[in-house]
């Protein structure tokens, strides 16, 4: 049984390889991922897709060097139609799925995104945007455990979203 996150546990985020495409695959065909990703062979093209693209960074992120989830970060502005194109410029955008259920309900989704987003900041990111499910309270909770606060609801290409954002303290958004 996993053990809840401690406060000294440090993530290591690092690129998704082909190696790593069955272990995902896996992953996306448990339960916990298909509710919010659908199709696990369309989710897995997906991901493929983001490993050779430039505006969207795939990732695995290890704990102790056991890979416990996926994550991918993007830039909205590189694409003319994104929906968080109105985000103010520096802006990217992640998404998270922890892959082991064995590893859901003991923080490490907002701890490894706290850390994660604190490494966005320190590149220059002004603001990190995430957009669960609004019906995917898991996940608000972790999101709102990580410092992001709700924006809105909105409606992209696909589904309806709960933006949240995550400002850098630092910085001054107008």
């Amino acid at each position: 049984m996993a053990k809840p996150v401690r406060k000294d546990e440090t993530y290591r985020f690092r690129a998704v390889e082909d190696e790593d495409l069955p272990l995902l695959e896996s992953w996306l065909g448990q339960p916990h991922w298909t509710q919010w990703w659908g199709s696990p062979t369309v989710a897995l093209a997906e991901i493929r897709a983001a490993m050779e693209s430039i505006d969207t960074e795939p990732l695995i992120v290890e704990l102790n060097g056991r890979p416990i989830a996926y994550l991918q970060s993007y830039d909205p502005h590189l694409e003319d139609d994104h929906p968080y194109a109105d985000q103010p410029f520096g802006t990217l955008g992640v998404d998270l799925s922890i892959g082991p259920v064995e590893m859901l309900g003991k923080g490490h989704g907002s701890a490894m995104l706290r850390q994660f987003t604190e490494q966005l900041f320190a590149e220059g990111a002004p603001r990190v945007v995430i957009d669960p499910d609004p019906a995917n309270l898991r996940a608000i909770r972790a999101y709102t455990k990580a410092g992001f606060r709700s924006i809105e609801e909105r409606d992209t290409a696909s589904e309806r979203v709960l933006l949240m954002a995550r400002d850098d303290e630092q910085v001054d958004i107008a």
